[in-house]
C-alpha cells in the first residue's frame, strides 16, 4: 500500500512485557521534556496534538508505580536491560500486510526494503510505529490523552520486545515561512542567548561603540567637563514625532516645569500651547539652569537624576552661551554619545524574528515584502488606460478614478486613448506613484490637485480586512528582499550588536561549512568577560553544527525557511537532532533518509546512522539505496510484487544472506536483473536551449546549454546549485514565457532558444491534495470520463441521471448523510473527534439509486474501490479511460486504487501520479519536461520501467531535463551536466557535461567517481 503520513516524531512507549533495551538515563523530566519540544516549534503543532501545559500536568501525576513496569526503569533512571534480543511482530495485517511474523534484532541497522508498494510502509510505520505510539500515550491519564486525539490499535495479534519508538519521516516539518533551519535546530536560538549576553552594540547613525553610563558616572563626567560653565538640563519626552502635543504641555506645566524645548528652541510654557500637528518635533523638558561648580553637587545630582526618570533613562545637556553647540546625550542605557541615540538592554528576543521585540517592523520579521510591481501594473504597454492597460482598474468606466486620470492626461496633452507606451516616463511615474499636495500647489506644473497614485493605493488595499481584496490585489504584487533589513528579519538595533565584527543576521546567511570555521578560535578573538559567559554556549553550538554537518548537510544556512527543504533535508535534520539528544535503548524508524543525497554524502549519513546504533540504539530504515542495504546488519525483503500482490517477507538475513534468495531485489543486487543502457545515445533535434549569466544564490555567472529532444540529467552534491539553476531560474523564465506566470526567475543575463520549444511542464513531489477527497482518479481528470460513461448507460438515462449525478463532490448522487467522504466526524466536545464509517452508505460514499446505476456489473464505488491493474483489464474497451488508467501502471502505479486519498501517497508516488496525467496529454513533440528526483521512493525495478517510460517520451522529440542523484537513472541519460565541485559556497559551476560515459571519463567532480564505477559494472543493450 502506499505510505501513510504520520505526525511529528513523537517519542513512543515501550512494549509492557519487557524492559528498556540499555541502561537510560533518561528521567521522566527528560521525557516530559523532549515531548514538550516536539511542541514547541510552531511546524509541530497539529490538532491532534496535546497541550504542553496539560502534557505538563499529566507528567506531575505520573510515578514510577503508576506507570506499566516497562516505563518505571526509564523515570527512575535504573539500569535494566531487555532479555528479548528481537522485536517480535506475530500477525500483522494492516493495509496488504498478509498476516507477517517476523522477528528484527534489536541494537542493530535493519533495512526495509522492497518493491514500490509491497507493504514496507505498512509494517514499519502503520505497523511498529503506530503500536509503540498508542502504548506510550496509554501510559498518559485520560485528561492528558483527550488532548492528544485517540489512536487505533493496528491490525496485529501481537508485538514483543519494543522499545520506545521514534519515528522521521520525509514530510517536511513545516509550511510556516517563519520556522527556519536556526529554529528547528535550536541553534538559532543559542546565538540569541549568546549575543544577549556578549555582543557590543554599537550606533547605527555613526557606527560608534556604544556606551552605558551610571548616575554617578553622568555627574562626574559633567563636573569635569563643564566646570564653571552655565548648563540646561533637559529631559526628552518627544523625539523625531508629528502632533501637537496640547496635553503634554498641561502635563508638564502641572508637574511644576515653566519650560520646555522645542525643536532647539527653549520656550516659556503657555496656557493652550501646542505646535504643528503635520511636522516632526523634539520636546525636551528644561529640568534645570545652573552654574556648574563641586560645591553644588547635590543640587546637580538632583537635576540629573530628574532628568533621567523623566527622559525615561535619557538626558541631554546644552551650553546656552555656545553658538550653535550640539547638545551632549547621556543614558543609563546604551547609547551613542554623539546622537543620543539608545538602546534597550539586549535579551534573547531582541534577536528573535518571531518576536515584536526583535523584529523588523517593515517585513515583521519574514525578511521580505509584497512590492506592488510596475510590471505587474501595466503588463501591456501597448494598450490605452481605455482599453484596460493600467490592469488592476480595467476597461473604462464612467467612475471617478477615470475622470482623474483623464483630467490629469488632458493637462499634459494626452487622452485616455493614448497608448501607454506613447505617455511620457515622467507623467506615468506621477499617475503610478502619485502627484504630492506640495507638487500640485506649486504653480510649475499643470496640476489642480494632489493625487494618490495607482501603486499607493493598491498598497492600502492590502491591509484590507476583505480577504477578496486581498487576493484581487495579490495578483499585481511580488515578494521581493524588505528594503529596511535586506533580508535579515531584525530590526536595525539587533543588527548592530556585533560580536566579532559580525552581526548575527550575518552568522545566520553563512553555510554551515563557514560558520563552523568562523567558531574555530573564536575564544582568542573574545575579551576574558565573554569568555566566561559564553564558555558552555560555545560548546552547545559547535555540537549541534557538528551533527548537522554529519549527516551531510554543510550546505545549509541558519536563515534558510523551513518551507523551501526537501523532504530527504528535513528528515536528515531531524536526524542529526536525535543524534544529538544521545538517547540509547530507543528504536528510530526512518523513511528513505537517502533521498536528495549525492553518493558521496550518502557515505557520511550512513556513518550517523551507524553511530546511532553503536551508542545502543535499533534503527530500522524503509530504504531502496543499495549501499545502504549493503551496510545494514540485517535486510527484510518484502514482496514478491506491489498492492494485493505484496505483503509476504520473501527474503531476510544479512546482506550476503538476501544476495542468495533469489528475490527480485537480489538479482538486481547481484547483477542478475539490470538496467540497460544504450550504446548509440539519441542524436536529439539538434538545438539548444541556453541559458547565460544565472547568478541566483551560490551560481558564479553560470551558462547552462541543455540539448533538446533529449534526456538530460543535472547531479552535482546537494545543494551545488541544481535547484537553484532549474527550479529558480529556468523554470520561472519558462513559465512567465509560456503562461505568464507571476513567479520571478533568479538573477540572469540572457535566454536563447525559447522559439524550439512550445510549452514547459515541470513535475515535482508536492502532494497532488490536500484532503482526503482528492485521489488519483480525480486528479488525472479519468473519474470525469468515468461519470460521463456512468452517465451514458441505459438505466441512468431512464432515470435522468447527468454525469454530475456520480460525483461524490456534490449535491444530488451522493451520500448527504457524510455528504460524500464516506466516514463522519463525530465532535466529543473536550475529548478527540472520533471518525465513524458512515451509518447510511456504510462509506460507499453515494445514495442508493446512485449505486444501481452499473456498468459491467460494478457500481461507481466498485470502480474507486478497484486497483489500477484491475481496472486497465476493466476498461479495456473504453479508450479514453484507458489512456490515462494505463499511463498510472506504466510509471508502476498498478497496486494504488483510483479511490486512494491524496493524504496517503508519498511524495514519490504523487510525483509519479503527476507525470501519468503529463504523460496521458497528446504532446506535440517539442514540450520541455523538468522532473525532479523521479527515482524517489522507488525500487530498483520501478526504476527500469520509469526509464522505459522517459525514453518514449524523449523518443517522441521531446526534451526531458531530471535532476538527478540516482546512478541506474543517469548512466541512461543521453547527456548529463555535473554542477559543483562541493555544495554552498564551493558550488555553482558546470564542471562537467556531455554523454555519461564522457563524464565519467574527464573525472571531474564526485559525480564522475561514482558514475565510473557504475558504468564499469553496468551492461549494454545488444541492440
Amino acid at each position: 500500500m502506499a505510505k501513510k503520513s504520520t505526525a511529528t516524531p513523537v517519542a513512543t512507549a515501550p512494549n509492557q512485557r519487557s524492559a528498556p533495551a540499555k541502561a537510560s538515563k533518561t528521567t521522566a523530566a527528560a521525557l516530559k521534556k523532549q515531548l514538550a519540544g516536539a511542541l514547541t516549534e510552531p511546524e509541530a503543532a497539529t490538532a491532534s496534538q496535546p497541550n504542553p501545559a496539560s502534557v505538563e500536568v499529566a507528567l506531575q501525576h505520573q510515578t514510577p508505580e503508576t506507570l506499566p513496569p516497562s516505563t518505571a526503569p526509564l523515570v527512575n533512571g535504573s539500569a535494566h536491560h531487555i532479555d528479548a534480543p528481537f522485536i517480535e511482530v506475530y500477525g500483522a495485517r494492516e493495509h496488504n500486510l498478509k498476516n507477517v511474523s517476523v522477528k528484527i534484532p534489536r541494537n542493530r541497522l535493519v533495512v526495509f526494503t522492497g518493491i514500490s508498494g509491497s507493504g514496507k510502509s505498512s509494517l514499519a510505520f502503520d505497523t511498529i510505529y503506530a503500536e509503540g505510539q498508542r502504548r506510550y500515550m496509554e501510559t498518559f491519564s485520560a485528561y492528558a490523552r483527550s488532548f492528544m486525539g485517540g489512536l487505533e490499535r493496528p491490525d496485529v495479534d501481537k508485538i514483543e520486545g519494543l522499545s520506545p519508538v521514534i519515528s522521521i519521516e520525509q514530510k517536511t516539518t513545516s509550511r510556516n515561512p517563519r520556522s527556519t533551519v536556526g529554529t528547528i535546530t535550536e541553534i538559532y536560538d543559542f546565538l540569541r542567548l549568546l549575543y544577549a549576553r556578549t555582543a557590543e552594540a554599537f550606533s547605527y547613525a555613526t557606527g560608534k561603540k556604544m556606551i552605558r553610563q551610571s548616575d554617578d558616572q553622568i555627574i562626574n563626567y559633567i563636573l569635569k567637563h563643564f566646570d564653571g560653565k552655565k548648563l540646561v538640563v533637559l529631559a526628552p519626552v518627544v523625539k523625531g514625532r508629528k502632533g501637537h502635543y496640547r496635553e503634554d504641555f498641561q502635563k508638564i506645566a502641572k508637574l511644576g516645569f515653566t519650560k520646555v524645548r522645542v525643536d532647539g528652541e527653549i520656550l516659556d510654557i503657555t496656557p493652550k500651547m501646542q505646535v504643528d500637528r503635520y511636522k516632526i518635533h523634539d520636546i525636551e523638558i528644561v529640568i534645570d539652569r545652573l552654574l556648574v561648580k563641586e560645591e553644588d553637587r547635590f543640587r546637580l545630582s538632583g537635576s540629573v537624576q530628574n532628568a533621567l526618570t523623566h527622559g525615561k533613562g535619557t538626558m541631554l545637556v546644552l551650553d546656552p552661551d555656545a553658538k550653535k553647540a550640539a547638545p551632549q546625550f547621556f543614558s543609563r542605557f546604551l547609547m551613542d554619545p554623539a546622537t543620543g541615540i539608545a538602546y534597550d538592554d539586549p535579551a534573547p528576543n531582541t534577536f528573535s524574528f518571531n518576536s515584536p521585540y526583535g523584529a523588523c517592523p517593515t517585513c515583521n520579521g519574514l525578511g521580505e515584502v509584497q512590492e506592488i510591481t510596475e510590471e505587474a501594473v501595466l503588463p501591456d504597454r501597448k494598450l490605452s488606460i481605455s482599453r484596460g492597460g493600467i490592469a488592476p482598474l480595467g476597461e473604462y468606466r464612467d467612475i471617478w478614478i477615470f475622470q482623474q486620470l483623464q483630467l490629469i492626461l488632458k493637462k499634459n496633452k494626452a487622452t485616455l486613448n493614448t497608448s501607454i507606451d506613447k505617455l511620457p516616463e515622467e507623467l506615468l511615474k506621477r499617475l503610478l506613484h502619485g502627484i504630492s499636495e506640495d507638487e500640485a500647489d506649486s504653480g510649475k506644473g499643470t496640476y489642480s490637485e494632489p493625487f494618490e497614485g495607482i501603486i499607493p493605493f493598491l498598497r492600502r488595499q492590502m491591509d484590507s480586512e476583505s480577504d477578496n481584496i486581498r487576493e484581487w490585489i495579490a495578483q499585481y504584487a511580488q515578494a521581493q528582499p524588505c528594503p529596511e533589513c535586506h533580508g535579515y528579519r531584525l530590526k536595525k538595533e539587533s543588527l548592530h550588536f556585533k560580536m566579532d565584527g559580525k552581526h548575527i543576521g550575518e552568522l545566520s546567511v553563512m553555510d554551515l561549512n563557514e560558520l563552523a570555521a568562523w567558531f574555530v578560535g573564536l575564544e582568542d578573538r573574545l575579551t576574558e568577560r565573554q569568555n566566561v559567559i559564553a564558555r558552555e554556549l560555545l560548546k552547545e553550538i559547535r555540537k549541534r553544527i557538528g551533527f548537522l554537518l554529519e549527516v551531510g548537510l554543510d550546505y545549509l544556512n541558519l536563515h534558510r525557511p523551513v518551507r523551501t527543504l526537501s523532504g530527504g533535508e528535513s528528515q536528515r535534520i531531524r536526524l542529526a537532532t536525535q543524534i544529538g539528544t544521545q538517547l540509547v535503548g530507543v528504536l528510530y524508524i526512518m523513511d528513505e533518509p537517502s533521498i536528495g543525497l549525492h553518493q558521496r554524502d550518502n557515505e557520511r549519513l550512513i556513518k550517523a546512522l551507524q553511530h546511532l546504533r553503536d551508542i545502543g540504539n535499533s534503527v530500522i530504515v524503509v530504504e531502496h539505496d543499495k549501499d545502504m542495504i549493503l551496510h545494514a546488519d540485517h535486510v527484510l525483503d518484502i514482496g514478491p510484487g506491489a498492492g494485493i500482490h505484496g505483503g509476504h517477507i520473501v527474503a531476510s538475513g544479512t546482506p550476503q544472506e538476501i544476495f542468495n534468495s533469489g528475490s527480485l531485489t537480489s538479482q538486481y543486487l547481484s547483477g542478475q536483473k539490470h538496467i540497460e543502457i544504450q550504446k548509440k545515445k539519441r542524436k536529439g533535434e539538434g538545438t539548444e536551449l541556453v541559458l547565460k549569466g544565472a547568478k541566483g544564490n551560490n551560481l558564479k555567472n553560470v551558462t547552462l546549454k541543455v540539448p533538446l529532444g533529449k534526456l538530460v540529467a543535472v547531479t552535482g552534491v546537494s545543494g551545488s546549485g541544481k535547484s537553484t539553476l532549474i527550479h529558480d531560474t529556468l523554470y520561472p523564465i519558462l513559465n512567465q514565457h509560456f503562461f505568464n506566470s507571476k513567479k520571478e526567475p533568479l538573477a540572469y543575463g540572457i535566454i536563447e532558444g525559447l522559439d524550439f520549444i512550445d510549452k514547459v511542464i515541470e513535475v515535482d513531489q508536492s502532494p497532488i491534495g490536500r484532503t482526503p477527497r482528492s485521489n488519483p482518479a480525480t486528479y488525472t481528470g479519468v473519474f470525469t470520463e468515468i461519470r460521463q460513461l456512468f452517465g451514458e448507460m441505459a438505466e441512468a438515462k431512464i432515470r435522468g441521471y447527468g454525469p454530475g449525478r456520480f460525483s461524490f463532490n456534490v449535491k444530488g448522487g451522493r451520500c448527504e448523510t457524510c455528504e460524500g467522504a464516506g466516514i463522519r466526524t463525530i465532535e466529543m466536545n473536550f475529548l478527540p473527534d472520533v471518525h465513524v464509517p458512515c451509518e447510511t452508505c456504510k462509506g460507499r460514499r453515494y445514495n442508493r439509486e446512485t449505486l444501481e446505476v452499473r456498468f459491467k456489473g460494478k457500481s461507481i464505488t466498485d470502480i474507486l474501490d478497484m486497483t489500477v491493474e484491475k481496472a486497465v483489464e476493466f476498461f479495456e474497451y473504453q479508450p479514453r479511460i484507458l489512456r490515462k488508467i494505463k499511463t498510472l501502471n506504466e510509471v508502476g502505479l498498478g497496486y494504488l486504487t483510483l479511490g486512494q486519498q491524496a493524504t496517503t501517497l508519498s511524495g514519490g508516488e504523487a510525483q509519479r501520479v503527476k507525470l501519468a496525467t503529463e504523460l496521458s496529454k497528446k504532446d506535440t513533440g517539442k514540450t520541455f519536461y523538468i522532473l525532479d528526483e523521479p527515482t524517489t521512493g522507488l525500487h530498483f525495478e520501478d526504476i527500469n520501467h520509469l526509464a522505459d517510460v522517459l525514453q518514449k517520451l524523449a523518443d517522441k522529440g521531446n526534451t526531458v531535463l531530471i535532476i538527478e542523484h540516482n546512478l541506474d537513472l543517469i548512466k541512461v541519460a543521453d547527456h548529463v551536466i555535473d554542477i559543483g565541485p562541493e555544495g554552498g559556497a564551493g558550488g555553482g559551476t558546470i564542471v562537467a557535461q556531455g554523454t555519461p560515459e564522457q563524464v565519467a571519463k574527464a573525472g571531474k567532480g564526485h559525480t564522475a567517481r561514482f558514475l565510473a564505477e557504475e558504468l564499469r559494472t553496468s551492461k549494454y543493450a545488444t541492440a
